[in-house]
C-alpha cells in the first residue's frame, strides 16, 4: 500500500511517500497565506523524489492547523449556542461560565436550559419535553446561531436522553447541524459542553477545509481515499472531519511522536519537534503519545476530550534572538520568512538558526554565519528552555532517549536534561511520516453499573467489542484490530458498584471500504 502523508505547519509543509513501512521519498515546503498551494508544492516534490505516480497512491493522510488556528486566532467560528438538558437542578452554572470574554463573542455566547438530564446514578432529573425542546431550537436560530451543540447531564452514564433530543431535533428542523457532546467529551459537564460547543463553531469551517482538499486531491491527480490524522495519531475519514472537526486539534505534535517512535525503532521515549516557531514535547508509549489524564486547556477554554500530553514553548529555527546585556531567544518568530529574513539567507534578522549554524551546530544558508555576541550565553538560554520542558515531560526517573526531530532540532546539542538525544533518518520529516503511518482507531469512555447480570469482566468485553465495531466502521481492517489501552475505576461517590471504562482499539487501515 503506498501512501501520502501531510503535515501543515506554521512555518513549512511536509509531505512523505510511504510503501507500507518503507520511505520512498519526501519534501518540504514553506506553508503558504493559503495552505493549500504549500501542500500542492510538497506532495508534488515528494512524489518526484519517490517515483511514484498519482495513479499508484492507495491513500493520502493530512494533519492541518486550520481548526486550532481558527479558535486560537478567534476567526472562521460560526455563530452558536447550546441546549443543556438539566432542569429543575442544574442550572446554577451556566454555559460559557469559564470562557475568556473575545471567544464568547466570537461565537455568540448563546444558551437554553431545558427540563431533562439524569442524577449520577442515572436516575431521571425530569422527562424530556419535545415542545421545550423545539421551542429552544428556535430561540437559539432566531438568535443568530448557525450550529447547535446539545449536552445532557450525565451523558456518559445514560446518553439515552441526549440521542432522543438528537432525534427530535432531526425529524423536525431537519436542516439545524447538531453536535452531541456524549460524542466527544468524557465526564464533566461544563468540559463535555466546551468540547461540543466549539466542535459547533467549526463545523461550517470543516466543510470548507475538507472540500478544498478534495479539489487539491483533483488537481494533483489523486483518486484514492483522503483522511486526517487526530489528536491520538490515528486515522479519521474525511466525511467523520466535517462532523467532528475538534478531533483532529493536536494531530500535529502528534504525528511527529508517532513519526519520531516509528523512525527510530523505539516504542517508550521522550520527543523533542521542532519547528520554525514552537517545540513540542512530550512521551510516547507503545509507539502512541502519553494522553494527558485529566481536563485539557484548548486556546483557554477548558476541555475533557483526547489529547495528548504535550508541552509547547516558543522556540524554533525562526525565533528572533536578541543578543546584548538582556539576551533573549522567541517567542516571536520569522515563521514561514525563514529562507528571507534569517542572517544565514541574506536576511537582517537575527535568528536561532543562525546562532546554530554560528555554534557549528548546524550547516545550511546561502551567506555566511554571523558574529554573535554573547554566543555562549544565548546558547546556554537555548538549550536550558528545551531542558526545561524535557524535564516537565518526564513521568519518573528512568533514563530514556530523547528524540529529537523537525526541521529545527539541529538547533539542541546532543545531550539534553542528562539524556541522550537521537536524530533518526529523516528526522526533518517526521510529522508527515506519522500521519503516513497512522492507523485506526475506535474509542469508547463510559460509566456502567455493575449488577448480578453484569460482572466486571462481561462490563469490559462489551465496551471492548463497542470500540471494536467503532474501529470497523472507520475503515480499521478486522483482522489487524488491537487493544492500546484499557482502564476501568471504581467511582466510589457514586451509589451502586459503579465502573469508568475506557478502551481504545486500534488497527491497520483498510482502504477498500467507502469514505
Amino acid at each position: 500500500m503506498i501512501r501520502i502523508g501531510v503535515d501543515v505547519g506554521g512555518t513549512n509543509t511536509d509531505a512523505v511517500v510511504m510503501e507500507n513501512t518503507t520511505f520512498l521519498g519526501g519534501a518540504k515546503s514553506p506553508t503558504t497565506p493559503d495552505i493549500l498551494t504549500g501542500v500542492q508544492n510538497a506532495v508534488t516534490a515528494a512524489m518526484a523524489e519517490a517515483g511514484t505516480s498519482a495513479g499508484g497512491v492507495d491513500a493520502i493522510m493530512v494533519g492541518t492547523t486550520h481548526f486550532v488556528n481558527a479558535l486560537v486566532q478567534r476567526k472562521e467560528l460560526a455563530q452558536s449556542g447550546i441546549i443543556r438538558l438539566c432542569l429543575p437542578s442544574g442550572g446554577s452554572l451556566t454555559p460559557f461560565a469559564d470562557w475568556p470574554a473575545d471567544l464568547v463573542s466570537a461565537i455568540g455566547g448563546q444558551f437554553e436550559l431545558i427540563d431533562g438530564g439524569y442524577e449520577m446514578d442515572g436516575r431521571e432529573i425530569s422527562p424530556l419535553d419535545e415542545a421545550q425542546l423545539l421551542r429552544a431550537v428556535d430561540s437559539l436560530l432566531d438568535k443568530g446561531c448557525r450550529e447547535i451543540a446539545l449536552s445532557c447531564v450525565f451523558a456518559p452514564v445514560r446518553a439515552d436522553m441526549e440521542k432522543e433530543a438528537e432525534e427530535i431535533i432531526a425529524k423536525h428542523r431537519p436542516k439545524v447541524s447538531v453536535t452531541a457532546s456524549r460524542e466527544i467529551g468524557r465526564m464533566g459537564i461544563l468540559e463535555r459542553e466546551n468540547a461540543a460547543l466549539i466542535n459547533a463553531s467549526l463545523k461550517p469551517l470543516a466543510n470548507d477545509v475538507v472540500a478544498a482538499f478534495s479539489s487539491l486531491q483533483g488537481d494533483l491527480g489523486l483518486t484514492c481515499p483522503l483522511f486526517f490524522t487526530r489528536n491520538d495519531g490515528t486515522l479519521i475519514k474525511a466525511s467523520e472531519v466535517r462532523r467532528l472537526p475538534v478531533l483532529t486539534f493536536a494531530c500535529g505534535p502528534t504525528n511527529s511522536m508517532r513519526g519520531a517512535a516509528f523512525l527510530s525503532g523505539l516504542k517508550n521515549a521522550l520527543v523533542v519537534d521542532i519547528g520554525g516557531t514552537t517545540t513540542d514535547v512530550g512521551e510516547v508509549r507503545d509507539g502512541f503519545p502519553r494522553l494527558a489524564g485529566t481536563s485539557v486547556s484548548v486556546a483557554d477554554v477548558q476541555t475533557n476530550f483526547s489529547m495528548p500530553d504535550v508541552i509547547s514553548i516558543g522556540l524554533g529555527g525562526g525565533s528572533i534572538v536578541v543578543p546584548g546585556d538582556q539576551p533573549s531567544i522567541g517567542p516571536s518568530s520569522v515563521g514561514h520568512r525563514l529562507l528571507q529574513d534569517a542572517v544565514i539567507f541574506g536576511g537582517q534578522t537575527l535568528t536561532a538558526s543562525d546562532l546554530a549554524v554560528a555554534a557549528g551546530r548546524a550547516q545550511m544558508g546561502s551567506a555566511p554565519a554571523p558574529d554573535i555576541e554573547n554566543m555562549a550565553g544565548l546558547l546556554d538560554i537555548m538549550d536550558q528552555t528545551v531542558a526545561d520542558a524535557v524535564a516537565r515531560s518526564r513521568t519518573s526517573g528512568e533514563e530514556m532517549p530523547v528524540l529529537a526531530v523537525g526541521g529545527g532540532s539541529v538547533l539542541m546539542a546532543d545531550m539534553v536534561d542528562g539524556l541522550t538525544v537521537i536524530r533518526p533518518e529523516h528526522h526533518d520529516l517526521a510529522n508527515a511520516v506519522g500521519a503516513a503511518i497512522a492507523q485506526v482507531s475506535g474509542e469508547v469512555s463510559k460509566v456502567v453499573q455493575l449488577d448480578d447480570n453484569l460482572d466486571r469482566e462481561q462490563a469490559i468485553e462489551q465496551i471492548t467489542e463497542e470500540a471494536r465495531q467503532i474501529a470497523i466502521a472507520a475503515n480499521a481492517d478486522p483482522k489487524t484490530l488491537n487493544i492500546l489501552s484499557k482502564s476501568d475505576v471504581p467511582l466510589a461517590y457514586l451509589p451502586g458498584n459503579n465502573l469508568a471504562i475506557s478502551v481504545t482499539v486500534v488497527g491497520d487501515l483498510n482502504t477498500g471500504v467507502s469514505q
